[in-house]
Formats: C-alpha cells, sequence, structure tokens
C-alpha cells in the first residue's frame, strides 16, 4: 500500500486576515506586559522615593559623612584642699581595632619601626591582641610626642585597623602613694560591655575604673560622650569638619585625704611592707590611708605587660594588697589601753597593784612577760606605759572575756565602716560564744589570758586601729570618713566617764613623754605631746623563731597607734609593719608622719635624708626595680593572667585569718627598750636584693 505523505505535510492556508489578526493579539499581550511591568516600576520608585525617602537620604549622608564618639573626660578626684589624685591630662594615642585589621603581621612590624617598641613592648602588644575581643579597641602607645603620632597619622591609609586618637588620659600625679587608695582604670572588658552596653566602653581610647574609688564611683566619673561629624570621601579620607557636640566631663569627687600627708606617708614607710592610717579626730576625716608597697596605677591604665606582672608577684611584700583594708593582723599590745578601759569600766581600782616578776602561772602554764627580768609593782597606769603583760594576765582572769570584747567593739574593733570602697576585711574580737561557734570548743582562761595582749585569735586591721585611737583620744564613737563636704554633726559619746578617758590618755602620754616603752616616739616640739601606744605582735611560735631575724615572713610584726597633742587630741595615726621585728619599726614612722602634719618642713628634712639611703622615691625604687628584671629577663617573662585569675591571686594575698593562729601560751616578744637609742627610722629588712627575683626591700 502507497501512502502519501504529501497530504499529511501540506502548509495550511494564510490569508492576509489572518496574519492580520494574529499580530493584532500578541501586540496586545506584549503590551500589556509591558504596561505591567511599567507600573510595577513606577510603584516601586515611587515607593523609594516617597516613602523609603528618609531611610535611603540618611543611608547617602552616612556615607558622605562619619560621625564618631568622642570619649568623655573622666570626672577628676581631688583632696581636701582641691589637690589632684586623679586628673586627666592631653594625650597622643595609638589604638588598634583587631576586627579592622588585614595584615596583621605587617601592621605590628611597621607600627613597632614607626613608635620605637622596644621587644618587651611588641610582646607585651601581641598578649593584649590575644586576649581581645573584636570590638574592643588595645592601646598600641600613649603619650606620644608630636613627630611619633604624626608619622603613624600619615600612614594610616596603609595601616587598616590603627587609630590615632587625640584626647585625654589618665594621670596619678603622686603614683603609687594613691594605688591602693584611688585605684586604676583600664579598657573595659567584654563582660563589663555585656553588663552596660553603653557604646562609649567600646569607644577607642575610653577607659572604666577597674579598683577602689575610680570604680566604685565609675558612673559618676564617667561623663557624657560628645561627637563629631566629618565629610568622608569613599576611601574614608577626611574632607572637612562639619559639627562637632563637646563631651559633658565626669562629675569630680573630691575626698577628705591630704595629698601632702597621703604622699608624706607612702614615702615614709620606704623599704617596709606596711599601712599608716591618719585621721582627724574631730571630724572623722580620714587624712592619709595608705598601703605600700603598691603599683603604680599610671602603668596599670595603659595595661599591665608581662614583666611588670612578674615584678609585682613576685613581691613577697605583696603590693596588690590593700593592707589598710585587707590586711589583719594580730594588735599585739596595742589592746592594752582597750583592756585597761574595760577593767575601769568593770570596777577595777586603777591603783591595786600586782608583782610583776617576769611571768604569771595560769593552770599548769607559765605565761612569761616580755620583760623577763619583770617589772616590779604593776599598777594600771604602769602595766599601759611599760605594756607590763603580767598585769594583764591578772586582772583578765579577775574580769573575764565578755567584758573586754565587748569594749573592743565599742572602740571599732572587729567593724567595717561605711565607706565606698569595694571591700573591708573585719577581723576577730574573740569571746567564748565565738570561739564555740566557729570550733565547737568552750573557751579557756589562756584564751583570755592571750586575747589580753593582742595574740591568740585576735585580729585587726589598721583602719580599725586608727579608729580605735581615735575614739581613745575623744570618748566619742568617731566614724571614719572619706568623701568631703559631709555635714559635721557632734558624735555621739561612747558612755565611758570622762575620768576613766583621762586616766587612758595620760598613761598612753607617758609611753612617749614619761617612763614609758617609747620615748623616741616623742615629737621634737616641746609643746605639743604624742600620747600612744606600742604593739609587737607574733607571727610563729617561739619553737620556729624569736621573731627577730631571720626568714621575713618568721619576724614579728610592729603596731603602733597615736594621737596628738595629747591634752586635746586632733589626729589620731596608726601604723603597722608586716614582719618589721616589732613595735621598733612602727613608731618612728608614726612620729615622722605627725612631724610632717604640724611642720612640713621639718618632715620633709627628715624625708630627704632617709631616702637617700632607700635609693630614691618609690617611684625611682619601681623604675631601678623595673630595669633590673628587664636585664635578667626580657622577653622571656610569664605571661600575665586573666582578671579572672588575678582576681583570685589577689584574694589569696588577702586571706582572712592566719591559718595557724598562735592560741598556746608564749613568752611575748620584747618591747623596745626604753633605755636604749633608737634608730631614727626601722632599717631595711636585710633579705637579698643582689638578683632582680629576689623579694624587694
Amino acid at each position: 500500500m502507497k501512502i502519501n505523505f504529501r497530504r499529511f505535510l501540506r502548509a495550511p492556508h494564510v490569508t492576509t486576515g489572518t496574519l492580520r489578526n494574529s499580530f493584532d493579539r500578541r501586540a496586545v499581550v506584549i503590551g500589556g506586559i509591558q504596561g505591567g511591568i511599567g507600573c510595577l516600576l513606577a510603584a516601586r520608585m515611587t515607593y523609594l522615593s516617597v516613602f523609603e525617602n528618609e531611610k535611603y537620604k540618611l543611608q547617602a549622608e552616612s556615607n558622605r559623612v562619619n560621625l564618631s564618639l568622642i570619649p568623655p573626660r573622666r570626672g577628676w578626684i581631688l583632696d581636701r584642699n582641691g589637690q589632684p589624685l586623679a586628673s586627666n591630662r592631653a594625650d597622643f594615642r595609638v589604638d588598634i581595632i583587631p576586627e579592622r585589621m588585614t595584615e596583621g603581621d605587617r601592621t605590628l612590624a611597621e607600627l613597632g619601626k614607626l613608635l620605637s617598641l622596644t621587644p618587651i613592648a611588641m610582646q607585651d602588644l601581641q598578649d593584649k591582641l590575644e586576649k581581645a575581643r573584636g570590638f574592643a579597641a588595645v592601646e598600641v602607645a600613649s603619650g606620644l610626642d608630636w613627630e611619633r603620632f604624626a608619622a603613624v597619622s600619615v600612614r594610616l591609609p596603609d595601616l587598616p585597623g590603627v587609630v590615632t586618637q587625640r584626647g585625654y588620659s589618665r594621670f596619678y600625679p603622686t603614683g603609687p602613694a594613691v594605688g591602693h587608695l584611688i585605684g586604676y582604670v583600664g579598657a573595659a572588658s567584654a563582660e563589663e560591655y555585656e553588663k552596660d552596653r553603653d557604646p562609649v566602653l567600646i569607644t577607642p581610647g575610653y577607659k572604666v575604673g577597674k579598683d577602689a574609688l575610680e570604680k566604685f564611683y565609675e558612673k559618676d566619673l564617667r561623663g557624657k560622650p560628645g561627637a563629631r561629624r566629618v565629610e568622608v570621601t569613599a576611601s574614608g579620607r577626611i574632607v572637612r569638619d562639619l559639627d562637632t557636640r563637646e563631651d559633658v566631663p565626669g562629675k569630680t569627687i573630691k575626698l577628705t585625704i591630704d595629698a601632702g600627708i597621703q604622699d608624706y606617708a607612702a614615702r615614709r614607710i620606704g623599704p617596709e611592707s606596711a599601712a599608716v592610717v591618719v585621721m582627724d579626730c574631730q571630724t572623722g576625716d580620714l587624712l592619709a590611708m595608705c598601703s605600700m608597697p603598691c603599683f603604680d596605677p599610671n602603668s596599670f591604665s595603659d595595661g599591665i605587660g608581662r614583666l611588670e606582672w612578674k615584678m609585682l608577684s613576685d613581691d613577697d611584700h605583696v603590693p596588690l594588697r590593700n593592707k589598710v583594708l585587707r590586711g589583719l593582723y594580730p594588735p599585739g599590745s596595742t589592746v592594752k589601753p582597750m583592756v585597761a578601759l574595760s577593767f575601769l569600766e568593770a570596777g577595777l581600782d586603777p591603783n591595786e597593784s600586782v608583782i610583776c616578776n617576769g611571768g604569771l602561772r595560769v593552770g599548769n602554764r607559765v605565761f612569761h612577760c616580755w620583760q623577763h627580768r619583770g617589772h616590779g609593782s604593776v599598777n594600771m597606769a604602769k602595766g599601759i606605759y611599760q605594756s607590763c603583760d603580767v598585769y594583764f594576765y591578772h586582772f583578765a582572769q579577775r574580769i573575764g572575756m565578755d567584758p573586754i570584747a565587748a569594749m573592743a567593739h565599742r572602740l571599732g574593733l572587729g567593724h567595717d565602716f561605711p565607706l565606698p570602697v569595694a571591700g573591708q576585711s573585719y577581723g576577730t574580737v574573740p569571746d567564748p560564744a565565738w570561739k564555740l561557734r566557729k570550733y565547737g570548743k568552750e573557751w579557756q582562761t589562756f584564751d583570755t589570758v592571750n586575747a589580753t595582749i593582742g595574740q591568740g585569735y585576735f585580729l585587726v586591721n589598721p583602719l580599725q586601729q586608727a579608729v580605735q585611737a581615735s575614739r581613745l583620744a575623744t570618748g566619742r564613737i568617731i566614724m571614719p570618713r572619706l568623701i568631703h563636704g559631709q555635714e559635721n554633726t557632734m558624735q555621739a559619746s561612747l558612755g565611758i566617764p570622762a575620768d576613766h578617758i583621762a586616766y587612758i590618755r595620760q598613761a598612753m602620754s607617758d609611753v612617749a613623754n614619761g617612763p614609758g616603752s617609747a620615748p623616741h616616739a616623742r615629737l621634737p616640739f616641746p609643746d605639743i605631746k604624742l600620747a600612744g601606744k606600742t604593739g609587737t605582735a607574733q607571727v610563729v611560735g617561739l619553737n620556729v623563731g624569736n621573731g627577730k631575724g631571720g626568714l621575713w615572713k618568721h619576724r614579728d610584726h610592729g603596731h603602733f597607734i597615736c594621737f596628738a597633742p595629747a591634752d586635746n587630741p586632733r589626729y589620731a595615726c596608726s601604723v603597722v609593719v608586716e614582719h618589721g621585728g616589732g613595735s621598733g619599726a612602727a613608731y618612728p614612722i608614726a612620729r615622722d608622719v605627725l612631724t610632717y602634719v604640724f611642720d612640713k618642713q621639718r618632715g620633709m628634712d627628715i624625708l630627704t635624708e632617709l631616702e637617700t639611703g632607700w635609693g630614691g622615691t618609690p617611684e625611682q625604687r619601681l623604675d631601678a626595680r623595673y630595669k633590673a628584671y628587664s636585664a635578667q629577663y626580657g622577653v622571656g617573662a610569664p605571661a600575665v593572667p586573666s582578671d579572672e585569675e588575678s582576681r583570685k591571686l589577689q584574694a589569696a594575698d588577702g586571706a582572712d585569718e592566719p591559718a595557724q593562729p598562735i592560741t598556746e601560751a608564749q613568752s611575748p616578744a620584747p618591747e623596745p627598750d626604753p633605755n636604749a637609742a633608737a634608730s631614727a627610722a626601722p632599717q631595711a629588712s636585710p633579705s637579698p636584693v643582689a638578683s632582680p627575683g629576689s623579694a624587694p626591700q
């Protein structure tokens, strides 16, 4: 069968009308589509130009204009006379924003050349960058001269992530003298930013308070940031300034501290590990709160480096601990005026005497007096000014511990005070109820005997001892104050008879001005008498050492509390010298500090001569030690621990109680021999200092 395929392949018949109709339909469809697209485009353009006008106008403006925050100037911290303890100074600085860095190694190498950074400084910078979060600025250098600042500024296009700043940096004129009192500042941590969410915290160059008053008053000192608007090119080059809104400086904080006394006390401590507190007996104003040795807050504000951290952490004098508030010590014989006051209130006749032959048997133990030859017949006044232990051993057994503990609390021992500080260690005033609660053991007679000479479980801090001295001087509830300008109100009476206070004051005056244990504590003024009480506190038992020589950590603590003038008290002072070998290390410091208070020139003459033998001021000694460490360790010092690890280390250094308090019968360490010539000042501890790795002196 033959199939005709032509019939199937024949094209349909197309006419002119058919073609015209087909074209018209297509034109309509295409035109409709084009019209629809045109309407959509018109609608979109209308939406963008009308309804989204502000959005894109703002974006265009932000591409043309760069807005940056200006870190606010921190509020100043002033002393009572308006002298700055913490201020701001003009500063040229260079920072790095880690998240903006593209060629980190090349950028750091270039900065090292431009800024003449030492290998140690480069290592510290690397450490900071490793710990930094992307948003946080890392300080490269501050306090730059104009030449180095300009050298970096002109190369900014080739150094992505590098920021130059002209602003203000924190400055502490007296350096380590106020480290523990004022604190220091530093870049905000990630945790601080997450908590606060204030944009100024991530502004390059801005720093927050990290310790002490700087941290306590952070909100007041911070101020409000300013802003700067500049016109820039697409590459970020500044074309011109458009507008600047000035920052609002933080609030000024005025303290009761006297900058001169604070600095003098810090310098007079010399190479010792010690604390000095000076108070105004009439108002409670704290004139000095000094703990030495101390770090320099100026260097801490720039970020502590490896070498400085090792230098501080190697120091067995613990420069990171605030000894005024966190140091706790057995008070030694400085509690004897307080104990005598409790005896008077309990009805003991001050003329009733006991014979001191050098010791007293209590039960089956003999408690020795510091004067092994004995003091002979001793009444209350002699018991205080000769510091006779046997007198207090004898009558404490009759009176009991509870009245003694109650008097200690009334005089401020065992308490913290309402001050703007992060924390205070309040110590221990032991009594039978406390021992039962703490250790589950009954109070023993030897516990009372130990406590009456400031040993055993008794622990105080230097601030409490200054408060005790001011209350003994006035008979009033003097409360310490740190903020200037508070209303002066008449302090309430302790409720102690005036004749009791007068008796104790006279006995304390005889310590320095009569037949007492510290005649060389006498002030060099014929018309101003100092009243005080020495104290030597044992650190280890006599089976370990005699407390005078050997290992520094085994030497006795030295205490001295005092007030002056004795007949009309105005100033109270407490001094604690850690491991100073006894009170002979403490009272020369108190004497010279009060000499400066009454006669600045005479005090400075004494200090200048002493510092010649010590190697200069605290700043000069720190610089010398840093150079020695730099020569020995170079870039080989261990890394600085994190903020959390640092806090743990400081907490460990500030332990509230000794691990093994001396609670058994002991022979008290001798007080200074009143017949021996005392040196003008305590000598430096004889620990070796040849190697930079050894303990500082």
